[in-house]
């Protein structure tokens, strides 16, 4: 039997507007699960709502109706003792490493943060060796600070402190776009064999279709808080059924024959 590790039903997220503003749905009504193991990609344009719903998925955001469950947990009307809980089981590499780490820490001290909180200091130090083998890392960079690094080291980073919590899931919004072209194939590749490796289901957030097609086993296309296309990536690539999908492909850029 399959497991749902997130589920979303009729989440919808309104944000209210300021000084006479319109309200802004940047949600509306989407309904969609993901299995345990599985890698489910969103993609769309900047304003189509993806980012929201991994922010909805993070316990970042609330939905304004609906529910958003993450390891069985309604994120919405989670308790103080389920709150606590969910970092265990969710994680994120977010698209600016440099923005979501502290310029004041060493590499080792931001990759061990949250799991000192979780495990215990010990258990978070004896950890940090593997940690930073498993992402191409040597051991010399735990005292080294993120000025020091390149963007594409520190998103290494940024997965390492994520997979330190031993999440469940791992919400990966933009986690290249950031990257030059040599770094955006380095950091997939990684991800891929990290999936694998720890059986972590991902969430993956994208504007850009053709790393989602490399990536993803099912990708929802989203236009304007919804859904409006889902599917294998090979099938909508071959077949896009809505014309939003369509453009998404035309734009694509071509390499000349």
């Amino acid at each position: 039997m399959t497991v749902s590790i997130v589920q979303l039903l009729d989440a919808r997220k309104v944000f209210r507007g300021r000084r006479g503003a319109p309200d802004h749905v940047a949600v509306d009504d989407v309904s969609f699960e993901m299995s345990s193991g599985e890698t489910l990609g969103i993609v769309g344009e900047s304003g189509s709502g993806k980012t929201t719903i991994a922010r909805l998925v993070l316990s970042l955001a609330r939905p304004t109706s609906g529910h958003v469950y993450v390891g069985g947990i309604d994120v919405g009307a989670a308790s103080g003792a389920e709150r606590k809980r969910l970092p265990r089981i969710v994680q994120a590499v977010f698209q600016d490493p440099f923005a979501s780490l502290d310029p004041r820490m060493t590499i080792g001290a931001s990759i061990c943060q949250g799991a000192k909180r979780a495990f215990g200091a010990q258990a978070a130090q004896a950890a940090l060796g593997d940690l930073l083998d498993h992402v191409g890392l040597p051991q010399r960079y735990r005292d080294l600070y993120p000025h020091e690094l390149s963007g594409g080291q520190l998103q290494r980073v940024a997965i390492a402190r994520a997979l330190a919590m031993k999440p469940d899931v791992l919400v990966a919004d933009e986690p290249v776009s950031a990257l030059d072209v040599s770094m955006q194939g380095q950091v997939l590749n990684l991800l891929i064999d990290l999936r694998h490796e720890f059986s972590i289901s991902c969430l993956f957030i994208s504007h850009d279709l053709g790393i989602v097609q490399q990536f993803c086993e099912r990708v929802l296309v989203m236009e304007s808080g919804k859904v409006v296309e889902e599917g294998v990536p090979g099938d909508i690539f071959r077949s896009p059924s809505h014309p939003y999908t369509q453009s998404l492909i035309e734009a694509i850029p071509k390499v000349p024959a």
